[in-house]
């Protein structure tokens, strides 16, 4: 995760590992991603991999399980120490280090694709999000593949959220942690060409109405048997099929990019 401090973040890791939540709701994040990555990533065993957060894998299973079947190795980074502990407690194999995403400690060309998934959304401004997105450049080498999902500012909902006090929200429970800035589709590919890249594939995902798809897996969590919570699971996959409509930029909660190094 980024900014807010590593405090902050060693903090948020450590209460949700103690007291895990949003578990369903996890589940289908894992499930929607897993599905795109499958999709975007070669069939092939790939070079070397970085995700740019663990948080995936301290609140679920995350993605590490497809990304060490697709590549020869994976790093995972984050700025919380103690989400690293969380991942390497599930996941033995997996290399980790602690890393800010706008200050990568790898070389030039490191990498033969970058995994960010909700990552860079956490910081303050826009400046530290494009100082990330051109760190990431960095390490991939030419031909990498950049695979990033962030918060989609063209959703009607995820505008106003974002217009609204951080603090007002978190106390209503709205957002369980610190979002930040983010883009909608036409800036994040604007953004991508200026860097180098070329934008191979646009489109949103996570179509489910949040707010009440999260109060209802919460719910169920608590009150309902699997059978139940595998039924509400299937249905939370049913609206990813608007990623296919015209519309999808308005109803998709976050936007995933697929781009290609090119110089």
């Amino acid at each position: 995760m980024a900014t807010h401090g590593t405090d902050y973040w060693d903090a948020l890791a450590g209460a949700w590992q103690e007291s895990p939540r949003q578990v369903l709701w996890s589940a289908h994040w894992d499930e929607v991603h897993t599905a795109l990555l499958a999709r975007w990533l070669p069939p092939t065993r790939v070079g070397r991999v970085l995700k740019t957060d663990v948080w995936d894998e301290v609140s679920g299973e995350g993605f590490y399980p497809l990304l060490a079947a697709r590549a020869e190795y994976v790093v995972g980074m984050d700025v919380s120490v103690v989400a690293l502990r969380g991942a390497r407690s599930r996941y033995p194999a997996f290399r980790l280090l602690a890393a800010d995403a706008r200050r990568l400690p790898f070389g030039d060309g490191a990498f033969a694709a970058v995994v960010s998934a909700s990552t860079l959304d956490h910081f303050e401004s826009l400046a530290d999000l494009i100082a990330a997105l051109s760190e990431l450049r960095r390490v991939l080498r030419v031909g990498g593949q950049l695979l990033v999902t962030l918060d989609n500012l063209a959703n009607p909902v995820v505008a106003l959220r974002n217009r609204l006090p951080f603090s007002l929200l978190h106390r209503v429970g709205i957002v369980p942690y610190y979002v930040g800035a983010t883009c909608g589709p036409g800036s994040l590919r604007r953004l991508l060409v200026g860097l180098g890249f070329e934008v191979v594939e646009l489109t949103a995902i996570m179509h489910s109405p949040r707010a009440l798809a999260i109060a209802a897996a919460a719910v169920l969590e608590r009150r309902a048997g699997p059978r139940l919570q595998r039924r509400f699971s299937r249905w939370l996959m049913a609206p990813e099929r608007l990623a296919n409509l015209p519309t999808r930029f308005l109803t998709g909660y976050f936007v995933a990019v697929r781009a290609v190094r090119r110089s």
